[in-house]
């Protein structure tokens, strides 16, 4: 059983504890309303509130991809048509081996990551559901609405080799394919 001294450290702590919550709460809503807080996209998110966003984004993530099956990846062909998929709808926004992102990915906010090292932060099942479904608030577009589940699966199996490709590899694998001639098949 406690002493009564330690009763009253016991709720003289708790009281302290939910003053102090609720006085953060009270200032939380004052900056909001007052709209003090910066929120163009010319400027970054305070690192406080940069770094809870993006701990909450990966375990979202983590969490709605855990029951995505990932086919098998890596063919030649799927290799091929996930270099065109990225050439096409993500090298603008996060540039690739030997090039930056274009001017719109460059003024985007917050600032669309490299994804040469993106196979190394997530798993396939993981970048799937972020190229499928999109990230709130981040720019990053929900591709199911403009890509098959093929050409889903090929980018992400493309971003599992794009660490390894140099700058001329990158731009052999992502030229388009020279169109036929016609006549030429016969």
């Amino acid at each position: 059983m406690l002493s009564n001294r330690n009763r009253l450290i016991l709720k003289t702590a708790a009281a302290t504890l939910a003053l102090a919550g609720l006085a953060a709460a009270a200032g939380g809503v004052v900056v909001l309303r007052a709209g003090w807080y910066d929120t163009t996209a010319t400027s970054q998110h305070l690192q406080p509130v940069y770094s809870l966003l993006e701990q909450g984004m990966a375990y979202s993530v983590r969490n709605h991809s855990s029951e995505v099956k990932v086919p098998p990846l890596g063919a030649a062909q799927q290799l091929r048509q996930g270099a065109l998929v990225y050439s096409a709808h993500c090298a603008q926004c996060h540039g690739g081996p030997g090039f930056a992102q274009a001017k719109i990915g460059q003024s985007m906010q917050p600032l669309p990551g490299p994804l040469v090292d993106a196979a190394t932060r997530w798993q396939p099942r993981e970048l799937y559901w972020i190229t499928k479904h999109g990230i709130k608030m981040s720019g990053m577009p929900a591709w199911q609405f403009h890509l098959n589940e093929a050409e889903l699966w090929a980018v992400v199996a493309f971003m599992q080799v794009l660490p390894t490709l140099s700058a001329r590899d990158y731009a052999q694998a992502a030229a388009a394919p020279a169109p036929v001639a016609a006549g030429a098949d016969r």
